[in-house]
């Protein structure tokens, strides 16, 4: 009898013990490190995708400069580059979608705002739009505009996460990168002032392209970051 009864008394302790390791896993409510790893394993893959397709479609083009001409010069109506351009993306679309999801999933575990995270997947749509309504599509410029709404996604996670001692780096850096991507979307926006377009139009291109690598660097900073954070149960 006293032999059953400390088998029952140990048989607890065992149970506790797989418990833990699978929990040694896991972010609070369930999400998984492996699940979180889409924070640094997407993103970057989003962006190689964009930059690799910017650079190679651009091939495609006779005398296209990167410096002088926009992106999407490089999938207008006409252009040979016109279908893989759209292709690249929706793929880019896709894995923003992706990365926001992760995004969020974290901010909900670590009880934090999830605005940044729907800001972010936000983007998508303009990349969808874009390449579905080419230069000189009237629609073309409208989703190319909406941009500014996503790009929006590092104030918006600076201010809902300030109160937050453990995300005071992420905080940081995200007025950093917001700064940057407004003196990137300043310089853009100049084509409205004539007396200030003419000595910006010669580098539209590298203007342009500042302004996505901002936007993407912040992305991935965030997405390392909040991996870290998971990966090593600081909530």
């Amino acid at each position: 009898m006293s032999m059953r009864r400390a088998n029952k008394e140990r048989t607890p302790d065992v149970v506790f013990i797989v418990k833990s390791d699978n929990n040694n896993d896991r972010c609070p409510h369930g999400t998984t490190t492996r699940e979180a790893e889409l924070l640094v394993i997407v993103w970057p893959f989003a962006g190689a995708i964009l930059g690799f397709g910017i650079g190679s479609l651009a091939l495609m083009i006779p005398d296209y400069s990167h410096v002088h001409q926009t992106v999407s010069e490089i999938g207008e109506i006409g252009s040979p580059a016109r279908v893989p351009f759209a292709i690249m993306l929706f793929c880019v679309a896709a894995c923003i979608l992706v990365f926001a999801s992760a995004v969020r999933d974290v901010s909900v575990a670590v009880h934090r705002s999830t605005f940044a995270a729907y800001l972010i997947g936000f983007m998508a749509v303009p990349a969808a739009g874009i390449g579905v309504f080419a230069y000189p599509h009237p629609l073309h410029n409208f989703f190319g505009m909406s941009e500014l709404i996503g790009y929006q996604a590092p104030l918006a996670l600076a201010l809902t996460w300030r109160s937050d001692p453990r995300a005071k780096t992420l905080v940081v850096l995200s007025w950093i990168f917001f700064a940057l991507i407004w003196g990137a979307i300043a310089l853009n926006l100049t084509s409205l002032i004539q007396s200030v377009w003419v000595y910006v139009r010669p580098f539209h291109g590298l203007a342009q392209r500042a302004l996505f690598a901002a936007w993407f660097g912040w992305c991935a900073i965030v997405g390392i970051l909040l991996l870290q954070r998971c990966a090593n149960h600081r909530f």
